[in-house]
């Protein structure tokens, strides 16, 4: 009988509690199209509204599954309802675990940043992009990469990995790449960079002027020295990204 708080699920079939990977992947794929909806609305708008209310989401979903119970984390329930027709596959919840408390830490430490501090900077960028990565990986190829960190802490090898990656196994032969393949990809790759160096660039845009056509009124000194650049966007060319980012166009 399942209790309210208990993590993974008991299988008669199976030594550890476990998780449908099914349903992992679907939850991955559902804060990963949302956050990236979210930063890329700031990367290029300056409006972080989203990005907080999505940071909130992200940290109680997470806390839900770590610290309670995961059968009752929002993104995995609509995981497995969007899976429900799908035959489970089973993956051991110990890693899991590990991982999604990973996850837990990057929230917390990005409800921190943007929400209570409201800081704009490279460190909560590298943050998100990093929460980005995690939840790409698992739901693109199936690669929890929490998980595969749980065994370099831990005594105990994790079991029931998902695609069956902790078991040692030869390779069937439809899963080798030939140069051929390779080469394919790299001709690929080739042929989009010069058809990008081809394209005709947009013309810059004018100057954005006042509303009312009066010219803009000079700011503060106070302003002025709040909307200094600081070195660090100068060097890795994100100068308009920042003053875009702290309403300083």
């Amino acid at each position: 009988m399942t209790t309210i708080l208990q993590f993974g699920e008991h299988h008669p079939d199976y030594p550890v509690r476990v998780i449908n990977e099914r349903e992992a992947r679907a939850g991955a794929g559902i804060l990963f199209f949302l956050a990236l909806i979210a930063f890329m609305n700031a990367w290029l708008s300056g409006d972080f509204a989203p990005t907080k209310l999505v940071v909130v989401g992200f940290f109680a979903d997470f806390f839900i599954r770590v610290l309670i119970n995961p059968r009752y984390s929002p993104s995995l329930v609509l995981g497995r309802i969007a899976v429900r027709n799908q035959i489970p596959e089973y993956v051991g919840a110990p890693q899991k675990r590990f991982a999604w408390a990973i996850g837990l830490a990057l929230a917390t430490a990005m409800l921190y940043l943007v929400v209570f501090k409201n800081i704009k900077g490279p460190i909560n960028m590298l943050t998100c992009s990093l929460c980005l990565l995690l939840l790409f990986f698992e739901t693109a190829f199936g690669i929890c990469i929490g998980c595969k960190l749980y065994t370099l802490f831990n005594k105990e090898q994790a079991q029931l990995c998902p695609g069956g990656v902790c078991e040692v196994k030869d390779r069937q032969p439809i899963q080798f790449v030939s140069g051929a393949q390779y080469a394919a990809v790299a001709v690929f790759l080739v042929s989009l960079s010069i058809a990008a160096s081809m394209m005709p660039q947009a013309p810059a845009a004018p100057a954005a002027a006042a509303a009312d056509g009066a010219p803009a009124q000079p700011r503060s000194a106070a302003e002025e020295e709040r909307c200094r650049v600081p070195e660090f966007a100068k060097k890795i060319g994100h100068e308009e990204k920042w003053k875009l980012h702290n309403g300083c166009k």
